[in-house]
């Protein structure tokens, strides 16, 4: 029996999970990722990174929350972290590491009519190495200037067109702290914890937006059920400064801490 997928399709999020499919999307409209090179075996792995050249960052296809991804700086390192990253994943993407540079988030929603606009913006306090969730994390960002927020915000605009999302998604970058140099991380085409820190940042319901944007309702006829005033075309205001700080639950440590 034919069905209808509602949203973003299936093939949009298949290219954003698959890191060799991801990189050749980019390439296609000439933006810029780290140099990379995927790999299906440890041996394919080992030859990326001959070409590459350490220090280098492993990244787990088809995983959440950085599972099976990580830094190597020696060939021991990298095949510790692909027996890691195989064991859950078919695929790894071997990529040049910016392990330093400045980690930002946007988060965006488009239509099906290709209306799109960019709801917040975020900036990890901690540099890239330090996973996300395990960062504090500032909306809006506050050490970018505003050539490099406009920058950084029209190629979101333009990367999410491309890959043709419907709905709610958001697209990480590395920025060189020292240039306007920067790289795409990558595309989540879904919501994720970041949004949910977004949503009640700016007062934007991202996942009431996204599910009326999954049933091809334009942006325009969406109310925003927050402030009930405005529409869901419009761009939240930056008037507002918020911080995630992440919290660990000790309390799962079962033996005591030896007093120094």
């Amino acid at each position: 029996m034919p069905f209808t997928v509602l949203g973003t399709q299936i093939d949009t999020v298949i290219t954003t999970e698959d890191r060799d499919l991801f990189a050749k999307a980019m390439d296609e409209i000439n933006e810029k990722c780290a140099k990379s090179k995927s790999a299906s075996s440890l041996e394919e792995a080992l030859d990326a990174v001959k070409e590459i050249g350490f220090p280098v960052i492993v990244r787990a296809a088809y995983a959440l929350g950085g599972l099976g991804s990580g830094f190597a700086d020696n060939e021991k390192e990298l095949i510790d972290l692909c027996n890691k990253a195989f064991a859950a994943s078919p695929q790894v993407l071997v990529e040049k590491s910016m392990k330093g540079w400045k980690e930002i988030e946007y988060e965006v929603v488009r239509d099906a009519f290709d209306n799109c606009i960019t709801v917040c913006n975020m900036e990890n306090f901690d540099p890239l190495g330090i996973h996300t969730g395990d960062s504090i994390v500032v909306a809006p960002s506050q050490t970018l200037s505003d050539e490099d927020y406009n920058m950084l915000r029209t190629t979101a605009v333009n990367v999410i067109r491309h890959l043709g999302v419907v709905g709610e998604c958001n697209i990480q970058y590395a920025l060189n702290p020292y240039s306007k140099e920067y790289c795409i991380i990558e595309v989540n085409a879904r919501l994720s914890r970041s949004s949910a820190l977004a949503s009640k940042a700016t007062g934007y319901p991202l996942a009431y937006t996204a599910a009326k944007l999954g049933l091809n309702i334009p942006l325009n006829e969406i109310k925003n059920s927050v402030t009930k005033v405005t529409c869901a075309c419009f761009e939240p205001s930056l008037d507002y400064c918020v911080v995630k700080i992440p919290r660990w639950d000790l309390k799962k440590f079962t033996r005591p801490f030896k007093r120094l």
